[in-house]
């Protein structure tokens, strides 16, 4: 038995090893954190796919782009021949200038659009709610399916974590 001069220096004991492993940094970037509740309202409000959307904030940020551009960046994309004549027909992108001897015809998102990619930022960055109500929200309808059961929970929730954080951030 050791005398009390030759007991071991006292180290860390289990809790304070324990309360590293819990005492963790905030992470810095977490707005991509409800980026499938939020994909998921723009499939159901506008009808557009994934692809579709992706496709639209890849222009969104192109400002300009020939049809060209548009190809080049379809090839990463499940193959539908008909995406930039259904963009087009549908109003998301619009005709910027016609081609012209020597020039290529330009094409940028429309209105519309941009409008679509504003609205899915600011509710990915919580400065914007999805909308619960029947008349702006067609998950929110009266007999949904099962997922927009599910997606209508998600929402509620998201809503209320980002109101909490809005309203802390105003204090």
């Amino acid at each position: 038995m050791r005398r009390k001069y030759e007991r071991k220096a006292k180290g860390k004991g289990y809790n304070d090893v324990r309360r590293i492993n819990y005492d963790r940094k905030d992470p810095t970037y977490d707005y991509l954190k409800y980026f499938r509740i939020v994909r998921y309202w723009a499939k159901k409000k506008y009808g557009l796919g994934l692809a579709d959307i992706e496709m639209i904030m890849f222009l969104y940020s192109e400002r300009l782009f020939k049809r060209s551009d548009f190809n080049d960046y379809q090839q990463i994309f499940s193959w539908n021949r008909q995406r930039f004549q259904e963009l087009l027909r549908d109003g998301w992108i619009s005709k910027w200038r016609s081609s012209k001897p020597g020039q290529v015809a330009l094409y940028e998102v429309s209105y519309k659009g941009k409008r679509l990619v504003k609205s899915f930022y600011k509710k990915l960055s919580g400065e914007e709610p999805i909308s619960e109500s029947r008349k702006n929200n067609p998950m929110f309808k009266a007999d949904p399916s099962y997922s927009d059961k599910i997606y209508r929970r998600a929402i509620k929730k998201m809503n209320d974590s980002t109101r909490q954080l809005r309203h802390h951030a105003q204090e």
